[in-house]
């Protein structure tokens, strides 16, 4: 990676809000499941490893983010959930099978649609679209409410 290219991504997260960083990590981790799936089929061992251990850090890094105080109940059911699809991924890797890639791409997929429709203006609760799939996990759902004294929103879930 260039260090325009680099330069400009650490400007991007250091303007981005609390919601805007999620997103991102969410768009991270589903081009790492993703790339993870290609050089699967490719064959491509080393490629493959790192796409997974791109994709566990990620996951990593968004359970470090939640925030047991504001939404005990949610934060642990995600916390669960990142738990499980970081061991599906090191499951496919050990395996070198797709289906465990694919259902992970599948719970991201479903994560990050909830995520779509939180906006930075949002001060309710925010429930998916894609929480009506069967396949959804239970319970994802959003909670935000204003800061105080300022006008932007305090994520509630992911610090």
């Amino acid at each position: 990676m260039n260090r325009a290219h680099e330069a400009y991504l650490t400007q991007k997260i250091l303007a981005a809000d609390p919601v805007e960083l999620v997103r991102m990590l969410y768009r991270g981790l589903s081009e790492s499941v993703e790339a993870a799936r290609v050089q699967l089929a490719s064959r491509n061992i080393r490629a493959r490893s790192a796409a997974i251990s791109k994709a566990v850090d990620i996951l990593a890094e968004l359970g470090g983010t939640l925030d047991h105080k504001r939404a005990p109940e949610l934060s642990r059911s995600l916390a669960a959930l990142y738990d499980y699809m970081q061991r599906r991924l090191l499951e496919a890797n050990f395996r070198q099978a797709d289906a465990p890639l694919a259902e992970v791409q599948d719970l991201v997929h479903t994560l990050a649609e909830g995520w779509h429709g939180v906006s930075g203006d949002t001060t309710a609760t925010v429930a998916p679209a894609a929480a009506q799939r069967p396949a959804a996990p239970k319970n994802v759902w959003v909670a935000w409410k204003p800061a105080a004294p300022s006008r932007e929103p305090e994520l509630a879930l992911h610090g």
